[in-house]
């Protein structure tokens, strides 16, 4: 376990890597460089749109090779996923600037991002699903929250690079090529983690299915609507708060009210490392309490903590920022660190693999994709105190919160069984 757990966490931290790096260049430098033509508003409305477009491929990645985790097994998923998202990220270190090629610049860009999200789609539910159907019933959220660490891990990867190439380097020379290198080194990352899981064994509950889905995907959308449409809502949350403090705040914060680059990212990156250590522990209480009123309790903290956050960023102070961004976080991760239990739990296992990862994704498109572009156009009209953005992300924490009140409890189901279904 200990050794599938590692590996797991490995890959998703360098997919993952790949995925915030994009998140990261889109709020600090990719608005100028691609779309000079445009207002400084304009450009990082664009910046983050093609920020978007890797969730809106993720769904359509997830249910790709969620069909190859299904049909095939758990174990190329990862293989495949890995490369196509590493490949794409180093392509994007190598894009001319619109300055060079025109328009075809953020054309180049809007395909990449899109590659990319077609991988990390993928990523996801095969690397949950080896680990969680490996585990012990009794740790299955402990050892599924390995994959789920690794999250934090590639963004404090990401972000540390940014931080440390920004510290080096003047803003021009950071503009020019700085922001290239974290980019190119996604190449050296995937390779490591292709190596990492050359010897990965198959799942056990994927060799005991006999009778596999022909297609999964419709098997899902004829049995499983329902429980899809739920698990994407109920998730909606995590990726809206998520990346409204990991993305749309470092675009606002340095561009509305001057702050540093460094000092954002340091702030950020300082609360994602709180995430990350607590992830294991609230998986421990999972475990011990159910993952159901793990998630309402972080849905619930979310909604209330979304107009204090916003009022916190708006001092411009870092200590303000740091526990605006902190408590967040732990409502990110209350939920977060069982879900990757809970989803394999919801699902029967012919299509476990295609269920989990369209409604992990799913949730991705409703709260990851437009909450940088909303929130900024929001702030945009807001004093200053953005107190829209509060708004919306509550709207959000609400939403979330009645799906997952009608999602059934799965502890301790057995991972050969698919919970009780939800009942219309």
């Amino acid at each position: 376990m200990l050794r599938l757990a590692a590996a797991s966490l490995a890959g998703t931290a360098i997919e993952f890597y790949d995925f915030f790096v994009y998140g990261t260049a889109a709020a600090l430098v990719l608005g100028p460089l691609f779309f000079p033509t445009f207002s400084p508003l304009a450009g990082t409305l664009a910046a983050f749109a093609t920020f978007g477009v890797g969730f809106v491929a993720r769904p359509l990645g997830a249910v790709l090779f969620g069909h190859v985790g299904d049909r095939h097994g758990r174990r190329p998923v990862l293989v495949v996923s890995l490369l196509l998202t590493g490949a794409s990220t180093v392509a994007v270190g190598c894009v001319p600037t619109y300055d060079t090629i025109g328009v075809a610049a953020p054309l180049l860009l809007l395909g990449l991002r899109f590659l990319q999200g077609l991988g990390l789609g993928g990523e996801w539910g095969g690397a949950v699903l080896l680990t969680a159907e490996h585990a012990p019933a009794g740790r299955r959220a402990l050892w599924s929250s390995f994959p789920q660490v690794g999250p934090s891990v590639g963004f404090l990867l990401a972000n540390g690079s940014v931080l440390a190439l920004s510290a080096a380097l003047t803003d021009a020379q950071f503009a020019q090529w700085g922001w290239r290198a974290p980019f190119w080194a996604a190449g050296v990352l995937a390779l490591l983690g292709l190596w990492l899981r050359s010897s990965l064994p198959e799942s056990p509950r994927f060799l005991e299915i006999d009778d596999h889905a022909r297609v999964p995907l419709a098997e899902l959308l004829r049995d499983h609507w329902r429980l899809v449409l739920l698990t994407g809502g109920a998730l909606a949350v995590g990726y809206a708060v998520f990346y409204a403090v990991t993305t749309w705040s470092l675009a606002y914060a340095t561009e509305r009210l001057g702050v540093s680059r460094t000092v954002m990212l340091t702030c950020v990156m300082a609360a994602v490392v709180v995430k990350g250590a607590l992830t294991p522990v609230m998986a421990l209480l999972g475990d011990r309490h159910g993952r159901r009123p793990l998630c309402l309790a972080g849905c619930g903290a979310a909604a209330l903590w979304m107009f204090p956050m916003v009022a916190l960023l708006s001092t411009g102070e870092p200590l303000p920022m740091f526990l605006g961004f902190l408590g967040a976080l732990i409502a990110f991760v209350t939920m977060f660190a069982v879900v990757a239990a809970y989803l394999p739990e919801l699902y029967a296992p012919r299509v476990r693999c295609t269920g989990a990862s369209v409604g992990y994704n799913l949730g991705g498109v409703l709260g990851g994709a437009l909450t940088p572009v909303v929130a900024t156009a929001l702030a945009e009209h807001s004093g200053r105190v953005p107190w829209g953005v509060g708004a919306y992300l509550t709207g959000i924490a609400l939403l979330s919160l009645g799906c997952f009140a009608l999602l059934p409890e799965t502890r301790p189901a057995p991972a050969t069984a698919a919970a009780q279904p939800v009942t219309d």
